[in-house]
């Protein structure tokens, strides 16, 4: 049904203007020539292959991909066309109207079939030929603009959900979850560290959002975003973390993408000190080989190779 309708649309629409066009013909025949069945069998053809030459027309530029070709291409590939499908109108009429007034079933006063009056007639024929042309390329530019704009609003909109997946995936919800449990026992405990926990989880989730779309960040920033997380950590598992950090001061400069060393760290975190009843200590190293950053992160877990 959605195809049928927007066809069934386009050709009452085209029936319309050719109708109207073909009234309109009658009418100036019958103005200058009189009343007479052939100047009205002329105008009743010229409308009809006009509506079969515009819809030929619009096969030919939606098939043929005429649209995606440059305007001086479109433009000398129209000529053409509109130029033979005229000449092929003014053959049909040209024909059966000799047909028709040879049989007696058509009268006409005054015609002249000169070359000069052939090439007026054909001229005439392209003209609405090429009106109609210039409206329907119109509506095609505006329609593909308007498609564009739309394609170009669903990439932005599928980029953000892109975004949004990739920020809710680097907001680890068990993290935040025992942030606050541990920060609301430390308000009643120690009100001072309670306030640095504060300040070290707003750093944490504010790098996770500021740096979204961010490309790279130096090793430095996401060094001191870790260690938030690390003192965020630390009162989760107490004396289970230790952190020995071994980090190249020349390489504090390097860039990195975002959140990569804390994925390692939160990863290092999860899956060894997490397992550990006594816990462990976490190693972070780092430095620059031949001008590349290289990085470690070491934990006391074992990898289950029985998978």
């Amino acid at each position: 049904m959605s195809d049928r309708r927007p066809r069934s649309l386009r050709w009452l629409w085209q029936c319309l203007l050719w109708g109207g066009y073909t009234a309109l013909s009658a009418a100036m025949t019958a103005a200058f020539m009189g009343h007479s069945s052939g100047g009205y069998f002329i105008s009743i053809m010229l409308g009809l292959g006009l509506l079969v030459s515009s819809e030929a027309l619009r096969w030919l530029v939606l098939h043929r991909g005429w649209l995606s070709r440059s305007l001086f291409a479109l433009l000398w590939r129209m000529a053409v066309a509109i130029g033979i499908l005229a000449a092929l109108i003014q053959v049909v009429v040209i024909v059966s109207l000799n047909l028709g007034l040879t049989q007696g079933w058509l009268q006409l006063t005054g015609s002249d079939f000169t070359v000069w009056a052939l090439l007026a007639y054909w001229f005439n024929t392209m003209m609405p030929l090429w009106l109609w042309a210039a409206g329907w390329l119109s509506l095609q530019a505006i329609r593909r603009s308007r498609q564009s704009e739309l394609l170009r609003l669903r990439a932005e909109a599928e980029r953000s959900q892109l975004e949004f997946a990739a920020l809710r995936a680097r907001l680890n919800p068990h993290f935040v979850f025992n942030g606050l449990n541990n920060l609301r026992a430390l308000i009643n405990e120690d009100t001072e560290r309670a306030r640095q926990m504060v300040t070290q989880l707003s750093n944490t989730l504010r790098h996770a959002l500021g740096h979204s779309t961010a490309e790279m960040v130096t090793l430095a920033e996401e060094l001191a975003v870790v260690q938030d997380y690390l003192a965020i950590e630390a009162v989760h598992f107490e004396q289970r973390l230790r952190v020995e950090e071994q980090i190249e001061a020349e390489a504090l400069t390097a860039l990195l993408p975002p959140m990569s060393l804390q994925l390692l760290v939160e990863n290092a975190i999860k899956h060894g000190i997490a397992l550990q009843p006594q816990g462990g200590t976490l190693q972070i190293q780092g430095g620059l080989i031949d001008g590349r950053l290289w990085l470690a992160v070491r934990n006391p877990g074992r990898l289950d190779r029985s998978g």
